[in-house]
């Protein structure tokens, strides 16, 4: 099977090319192959390349950077993805994209459902809600996975910051209103493997948007807590943790305070099993 991997040094494109391997023909272009900001570069190498199916897991994910960036973030986020569900569909192709809870506003007091109502508050949410629409507005063969709290051994996020924090300082402040699933890259390419499989054995789902995070729920202090108690285990010296609200740690780009996805419906319609948070990232850690 021959599959175009957009995005080539980001969290989930790195664990989906360990996960692919052996499995597939895998194409991966990054930036420096094809700018997603150059729309009829984009419709060029799909068509050069023919693959069977397309996975875009590139994005402009630089939350707060992308206020001052709009643009930049849009063409990205929002106009790539359509172009990239046009060029699946002349194809007949299907195309798997990640979004992500970005797109809610966090007012809910449950974890929120695919068709629950979106209402993003910061340019990134907005950007990557645009480019949900505009696959759907295709309307080809697609699966749009939303994700959260995305973390990995690699590249810039929130489990590698925190080690490095946490053995350089004394003390540590961490948000602790804003609650959601931290999940591991691993996670998200693994279930990803798992959506593929299910789809080339002749008994896929049905296309659509799909919420994919790990389970259960904690604060980005008690994933800094759990960062902090692994290290300990290992003889480490670590920061001594003290919880804070949002407001205590202003941003240019507003979070919503909850971020906990419901997927139910991911299990149900193509009977993907999802970890906890505390297991997967016991696997992540323990994972070169």
């Amino acid at each position: 099977m021959k599959v175009l991997l957009l995005g080539r040094h980001g969290q989930v494109s790195q664990e989906l090319q360990r996960a692919l391997h052996g499995a597939a023909e895998l194409t991966v272009l990054g930036r420096e192959q094809l700018d997603l900001a150059q729309p009829e570069r984009i419709r060029q190498q799909v068509q050069h390349l023919s693959p069977e199916l397309i996975i875009n897991a590139a994005a402009h994910t630089a939350v707060d950077q992308a206020e001052s960036e709009p643009e930049l973030a849009f063409a990205i986020n929002a106009t790539a993805p359509g172009i990239l569900a046009e060029a699946a569909a002349e194809l007949s192709v299907p195309l798997i994209h990640y979004s992500t809870d970005y797109v809610f506003d966090g007012s809910l007091a449950e974890p929120y459902r695919e068709n629950d109502a979106t209402n993003p508050l910061s340019v990134y949410g907005r950007s990557k809600l645009a480019g949900e629409q505009a696959i759907q507005a295709v309307g080809g063969m697609h699966l749009i996975l939303r994700t959260s709290w995305v973390y990995s051994q690699h590249g810039k996020n929130f489990l590698l910051t925190m080690q490095r924090l946490l053995q350089e300082r004394e003390r540590l402040s961490v948000v602790d209103d804003q609650i959601g699933a931290p999940t591991w890259a691993g996670t998200i390419s693994q279930a990803t493997a798992q959506l593929i499989t299910q789809w080339r054995s002749g008994h896929p789902g049905p296309w659509g948007v799909y919420h994919l995070t790990a389970q259960g729920e904690t604060s980005w202090f008690g994933f800094a807590r759990a960062i902090a108690t692994h290290l300990h285990s290992q003889g480490k010296t670590v920061a001594t943790l003290h919880p804070i609200p949002s407001s205590a740690y202003p941003t240019p780009a507003q979070r919503p305070l909850n971020s906990r996805l419901d997927c139910n419906r991911l299990q149900q319609d193509w009977q993907v099993q999802l970890p906890t948070w505390q297991a997967a990232l016991e696997q992540c850690l323990a994972h070169r």
